[in-house]
């Protein structure tokens, strides 16, 4: 961590120093006498592109704003293929302290995730959305594994519910929801709303779809996606995506939405996403003649390879972002089946997640308020929201517990001149240990790092 102070400060050295100037509107790594000798398509170039490394000083810092799409080849064809995922800067957070909506319809870790591909001058998009689901709730961390998630009684559902979706049909138009959670459990109650909301907004733009994603691929089953995709395959045909011709003529228009969700709007939602995307890229390719209409995407080993991983690169993106670690089930996203490396790897980021979610987010969730201006600091405020003065069970309690397991492992280590004393030893710091520990999970919203400068807001 110093280290990195120390080559952070060095940066800021060279960056500070007088002057160093740039232009929006001028080429200044040029002499006007290059200028006047190159060529329309070099002056159709971004300044960033087409100036001379030579004077560009901060050329390495920009080096991955200006990295080109990867080529990929098909049948001896050679097109670019990109993924875009922008993340909504409303009602923006860390995993357990935002989710659901906001008085204005704002969904929690939403995303609109762009697919393009570009061949022969014809360029063509598939567009998908993810959200947290649309009505009030929250899921505040506790130092559970898995906090319950409460939906608000008092708040009007609906009002937000519609406000959400209208936005959604204008910028959209047909949405699909595809509802991801579990259909049993804690997660119930949030599908439940989730459908009777559907019914009362009596919105025919809104078709909902309810797969229990982890009870149909339970016992690795996963090729039991194909039931959701069959239910999907006519809608995406109808939504049909976007194809303008090398003279920025429209062909097509996408007409439709899928909008995908699980709980947290990651790991299952990516496989999905993934899979709606390859049937719209195939079509597409079909359409460019880039693939032969006889011919499927998964049968192209090379560029099935690219797709996975880059659907995987694109889950891990979403994921660091949202809830601190990458992506869940990659595995199955990189390779088409899930492994016993990718089963490790869940379990690690999963207590990667827990641990950040209940230590870290807190401050996560201020840093992200105050760089969006949701928290302005007022210099005439003398309360300082960040001093968060603790009580005594924050110390007093995790010390306790400390001690007392500490001395249960020493009484096994060294026992006693009896087994009776040892296992009496045994039992008073086990048990005292384990009351600590109760005490603690009892009092688990006192321990963890909660957000400190927003925090009514965050609780609708």
């Amino acid at each position: 961590m110093q280290d990195n102070k120390t080559l952070f400060s060095m940066i800021n050295n060279v960056l500070h120093t007088d002057a160093f100037y740039f232009a929006t509107s001028y080429d200044l790594t040029h002499t006007l006498q290059r200028l006047a000798n190159t060529s329309p398509e070099f002056q159709d170039l971004n300044l960033l592109e087409r100036a001379d490394p030579r004077f560009v000083w901060n050329g390495h810092l920009l080096r991955d704003f200006i990295t080109q799409p990867e080529a990929s080849s098909v049948n001896g064809k050679v097109f670019e293929w990109t993924i875009i995922s922008r993340r909504s800067c409303f009602r923006a957070g860390a995993r357990y302290y935002v989710r659901g909506i906001d008085s204005e319809g704002y969904a929690a870790n939403f995303v609109e995730t762009e697919q393009i591909v570009q061949y022969g001058g014809l360029k063509a998009s598939f567009v998908q959305t993810r959200g947290s689901i649309p009505v009030f709730w929250s899921q505040r961390p506790n130092l559970k594994y898995k906090p319950k998630p409460q939906i608000s009684k008092m708040a009007n559902h609906l009002d937000g519910f519609q406000r959400h979706f209208d936005s959604q049909a204008v910028l959209y138009g047909r949405q699909v929801v595809l509802n991801l959670i579990n259909q049993k459990g804690s997660e119930k109650p949030l599908e439940v709303i989730f459908d009777k909301m559907v019914t009362s907004l009596g919105n025919g733009m809104i078709k909902y779809i309810a797969f229990d994603f982890h009870k149909e691929c339970s016992r690795m089953r996963w090729h039991r996606l194909q039931i959701l995709l069959d239910m999907v395959t006519e809608m995406q045909d109808e939504f049909g995506y976007f194809l303008v011709d090398p003279d920025g003529n429209v062909l097509l228009s996408q007409e439709g939405i899928f909008r995908s969700n699980c709980m947290d709007c990651l790991d299952r939602t990516n496989v999905i996403q993934s899979l709606l995307a390859r049937r719209s890229l195939q079509s597409q390719l079909q359409r460019m003649g880039v693939l032969h209409s006889c011919q499927k995407i998964e049968e192209q080993r090379d560029f099935e390879k690219t797709y996975k991983n880059a659907w995987a690169d694109n889950a891990d993106a979403c994921a660091k972002q949202y809830a601190g670690t990458g992506a869940l089930k990659t595995d199955f996203t990189r390779t088409g089946k899930r492994t016993v490396l990718g089963v490790v790897m869940d379990g690690w980021n999963s207590t990667i997640r827990y641990y950040k979610n209940n230590f870290s987010d807190g401050f996560k969730q201020d840093s992200i308020d105050l760089f969006l201006g949701n928290y302005s600091v007022d210099e005439t405020d003398w309360v300082n929201p960040l001093h968060d003065i603790k009580d005594w069970k924050f110390f007093t309690l995790p010390v306790i517990m400390v001690v007392a397991f500490s001395m249960c492992i020493i009484c096994l280590v060294m026992a006693g001149d009896t087994w009776t004393e040892t296992l009496a030893y045994v039992l008073f710091w086990g048990t005292a240990s384990v009351l600590t520990g109760g005490l603690i999970l009892f009092n688990g919203p006192d321990f963890v790092d909660a957000p400190r400068l927003v925090q009514k807001e965050k609780l609708d």
